[in-house]
């Protein structure tokens, strides 16, 4: 009885530690298992688990490349066509690590993506005009069927037997064809409709190169402007570190405090934080001027241009004469009305019946050159003729219409718009150069002034800071007025779809 009992102690405290293991280890996998499947709920698309071809990614990039040489040529040609005088063949190897504004432009011309993806997309419309225009060729079939048929017996007998063939036996080879002749005017407002389309994209094309050279120059811009201002807080710096070294001098002498030596400490502590951030400012910018291009590689140049300072000859009558004829997206615009008027008639010309002609051939028979057929003729066909579909057709072809020409009107009035904007901008920044230069003149005599004093014992630390500042906010003040100037004329140019000429006058 009493090893009865301890037998049943050994197995209750069995049971008791499988459970407590249980209980221990169960909420800890269940907490595992929920986890991973939250992870699994989260991922939007799974991991491509799929090896790469390297053949098939050889044979892909090279595709690319061909793409892209194509590309280039054709936005060369656009490019030379609007500015005659710039050659835009140039390779990124025979720079040397120096680039010009024009050097920047003609790369980016062909190698930006953008450009790229516009002209690709114009190429698609392009094929839509052989398309519309395939309904006059004519289309040809050609086939061969075998066809085996066991009679159905119901008489037996002799007779049966007298039967030599059970069955039919026939090679059909077939060749068809038929053709549009006249389908009074459809296919033909069709493909000048996919024209006038297709060269609307080829107006598209020609904004985003606009697009394209303008962010080119807004970015070059910045990183000359990032450069002149990274040397203004360098020579601030070293302003700064002539004043620190004049205050201990008068300290060690006894003839200033000790707050001005720690005064001009912060001063200098200031300015190098200062000029950290200038030096981030350039980096960045140098980066953005790469992405503007395309070139990645772009990143570590040396510019040779820096911000014009010549003055542009610009009329605004002339402007907006010029913007009407040779805006890109006010001609795209006008385009797509165009076609939208050619569907309108596509559309009306529907009610039309269409004649055709057509023909076959047949060679076969119970053996393969057993007989022979043909057939030809002509036919007039109204095909899927339904009037109430037609009448909204038409419809839907006005509204369209209707649409683009409010399109049109829109896009005219923006091109006032900007023009009259961009215009009044490069206005305002001509006319505050002048004013920023004679400050900046004023500036550097003054603190050239506040320096000379504190060096010779007259002037105090606050009075050189403030001329100190003065002069790198004026510095500063100057060269971005010349920047938004630069860049005034850029927009003025994308706006109006044409360069516009500097003259000699220095501002």
């Amino acid at each position: 009885m009493k090893k009865f009992l301890n037998l049943i102690l050994i197995i209750s405290m069995l049971t008791f530690t499988l459970n407590v293991s249980y209980a221990k280890k169960s909420p800890k996998n269940d907490e595992q298992k929920l986890l991973a499947k939250k992870e699994k709920e989260i991922q939007i698309v799974e991991p491509d688990k799929a090896k790469t071809n390297p053949k098939k990614e050889i044979k892909r990039l090279k595709f690319t490349q061909r793409s892209r040489v194509k590309s280039s040529r054709e936005a060369e040609g656009m490019y030379e066509t609007k500015f005659p005088a710039i050659n835009s063949k140039i390779e990124y190897t025979d720079m040397k690590g120096e680039v010009t504004l024009s050097d920047c432009i003609k790369l980016a011309i062909t190698h930006h993506p953008a450009i790229m993806s516009a002209l690709s997309n114009a190429e698609i419309y392009k094929s839509k005009i052989g398309q519309a225009w395939s309904n006059y060729f004519p289309t040809i079939s050609a086939g061969v069927s075998y066809s085996r048929n066991d009679m159905f017996m119901t008489m037996g007998g002799n007779f049966a037997n007298m039967i030599v063939q059970k069955y039919d036996m026939y090679y059909v080879p077939t060749l068809s064809a038929n053709m549009l002749l006249f389908d009074f005017g459809k296919t033909k407002a069709n493909a000048d409709s996919a024209k006038r389309t297709y060269e609307s994209t080829r107006y598209d094309a020609e904004t985003s190169i606009e697009n394209v050279i303008y962010n080119v120059k807004t970015a070059y811009y910045n990183m000359v402007f990032a450069k002149l201002q990274k040397a203004v807080y360098e020579e601030t710096v070293k302003d700064y570190e002539l004043q620190l070294k004049q205050a201990k001098a008068y300290y060690d002498i006894g003839k200033k405090a000790k707050i001005d030596v720690t005064y001009a400490e912060y001063n200098l502590g200031n300015a190098k934080l200062n000029l950290i951030k200038a030096k981030n400012t350039l980096e960045l910018a140098s980066v953005q001027l790469a992405n503007a291009v395309g070139i990645p590689e772009l990143e570590e140049v040396v510019l040779k241009d820096g911000l014009n300072t010549k003055e542009y000859n610009v009329n605004f009558a002339n402007l907006i004469e010029i913007a009407e004829s040779s805006r890109p997206s006010l001609l795209a615009a006008k385009k797509r009305m165009d076609a939208a008027e050619l569907n309108v008639r596509s559309a009306k010309r529907a009610f039309t019946p269409d004649i055709s002609a057509f023909g076959s051939y047949q060679y076969g028979g119970r053996k393969i050159n057993a007989d022979y057929g043909y057939a030809a003729g002509l036919q007039l066909e109204y095909s899927a003729f339904n009037l109430m579909l037609l009448k909204k057709q038409v419809d839907e072809a006005n509204a369209a219409y209707k649409k683009y020409v409010a399109d049109y009107e829109q896009e005219r009035q923006n091109v006032y718009l900007d023009v009259k904007s961009a215009y009044i901008n490069l206005l305002n920044s001509h006319d505050s150069i002048a004013v920023s230069k004679l400050a900046l003149q004023q500036a550097k005599e003054q603190q050239y002034q506040a320096f000379r004093r504190y060096q010779v014992g007259l002037g105090d630390a606050i009075e050189f800071k403030d001329s100190e500042n003065t002069y790198l906010n004026a510095q500063l003040n100057y060269y971005q007025t010349l920047l938004q100037y630069n860049i005034s004329a850029a927009e003025i140019e994308r706006v109006i779809g044409a360069p516009i000429k500097e003259t000699d006058v220095e501002l």
